[in-house]
């Protein structure tokens, strides 16, 4: 069963939603949220990116850093510009982005099913990475940023979120190209139908978020082991997420570019990549990969499709298939010497959302020596790796569009 439970959100008046709505933590860099946030007083880069308010040569990871965050958090409660609800409620989050739309439930996910492997992991998290997140979440005392789930469609819950969405939404804002939309759901015969109805859910996955779950769970140990009086129904007990159904999930390529051939020329390389691919040389127009198995190689001006050979990957092991797997294993460590590609600083990866454009303009500079476009992992293939207790290999999906951070907070008290 999956238990989620509806909590008294922190969240921002109507008024201001657009104001205070803001990306998420990860994906600006503290220059772009500086830039972003400087003549908006209530957004919430302040609070999930708070370095950008204090002189920037101090370490984002420095303790004032999250003294700032919170301090600037207990400042939009101040104002009021930011009100915690009077009871306990959910949320359905609607989110469109071109044709594409999903929508998810805003609730507080169970630590204790995410300790128990009832919530499941596909990705290996970074100490460092899971300290930061530690630290905000504890001087906040609160959960800023949602933990992105997934589970296996259900038509009830479908039809339960649709009569929701037939009412008036509290929020409706458009923000870089994608509409967001909330409803309050205060309803306590609606709330019980939903709580009820995921427990028939066997399993939840963290797409999107792994940090954040990780983190929300060693708060959880933290607190745990301070209080006497523990009885398992604290809010701390419980971590903010927006939950989707499966069918809904929209991943993009994650793309790849590498600062040079490892001491091959040009014509060496394609003669090793040839040995476990089948490389046809298409041009100068940009070759996006329409299934699986195929990529994209762009070099010297060139485009090159890549085919990879049946006996280049294991077709029933379920990370061996993945094409980030093929990839990795076949030419970027075999070819590249990248056998690391988290520490390794020749390689760096590129979100779909930017484009193969991005990737031509990269090598094209000079800087960057060659570049992979890569097939979109299937939402089936995150949710078989996690289901056999595998990870998957870093950089493997991008999700879009990305949840906003703001629109709802969990206090955690």
């Amino acid at each position: 069963m999956a238990i989620v439970r509806p909590f008294r959100g922190l969240r921002p008046k109507k008024e201001l939603a657009d104001k205070v709505a803001a990306p998420p933590y990860d994906v600006l860099n503290s220059e772009e949220a500086r830039e972003m946030a400087k003549d908006n007083p209530y957004s919430f880069l302040h609070i999930n990116k708070p370095e950008i308010d204090l002189d920037p040569s101090i370490d984002p990871h420095d303790e004032r850093v999250y003294q700032k965050g919170a301090e600037n958090l207990r400042k939009l409660i101040e104002q009021g510009v930011v009100v915690q609800d009077n009871q306990p409620n959910f949320y359905v989050y609607k989110q469109i982005m071109g044709d594409h739309e999903q929508v998810g439930l805003v609730a507080c996910a169970s630590v204790e099913e995410y300790e128990k492997d009832l919530i499941k992991k596909h990705e290996l998290t970074r100490p460092d990475k899971e300290d930061d997140r530690v630290k905000h979440i504890d001087h906040q005392n609160a959960q800023v940023g949602p933990v992105f789930l997934t589970y296996l469609a259900r038509q009830e819950i479908d039809k339960m979120v649709a009569g929701i969405m037939a009412g008036e939404p509290e929020y409706d804002l458009t923000s870089d190209g994608v509409r967001h939309i909330l409803w309050v759901v205060d309803d306590r015969s609606a709330i019980a139908r939903l709580e009820e109805a995921f427990k028939e859910v066997p399993v939840l996955y963290v797409a999107d978020g792994h940090h954040r779950s990780a983190a929300a769970m060693r708060i959880k140990q933290m607190r745990q082991q301070a209080n006497p009086r523990h009885t398992g129904q604290e809010e701390y007990n419980f971590f903010l997420t927006v939950i989707f159904p499966h069918n809904q999930m929209q991943i993009l390529d994650y793309n790849r570019v590498v600062k040079d051939l490892n001491g091959q020329s040009k014509e060496e390389f394609l003669q090793n990549v040839s040995q476990k691919f089948v490389v046809e040389k298409v041009g100068a127009s940009a070759y996006k990969p329409r299934q699986a198995h195929r990529f994209g190689m762009y070099l010297d001006s060139q485009w090159y499709a890549l085919t990879a050979r049946e006996d280049s990957f294991d077709p029933n092991d379920p990370v061996d298939r993945l094409d980030v797997s093929i990839l990795q294993n076949n030419l970027l460590a075999a070819l590249l010497g990248i056998e690391n590609p988290r520490k390794d600083k020749r390689i760096d990866f590129v979100g779909g959302i930017r484009g193969l454009g991005e990737l031509e303009k990269r090598v094209n500079s000079g800087e960057w020596a060659v570049a992979f476009a890569l097939y979109p992992t299937s939402i089936e293939d995150l949710m078989a790796i996690a289901d056999a207790g595998k990870i998957m290999p870093p950089k493997s999906t991008w999700f879009e569009p990305k949840l906003k951070s703001g629109l709802v907070v969990h206090l955690l008290d």
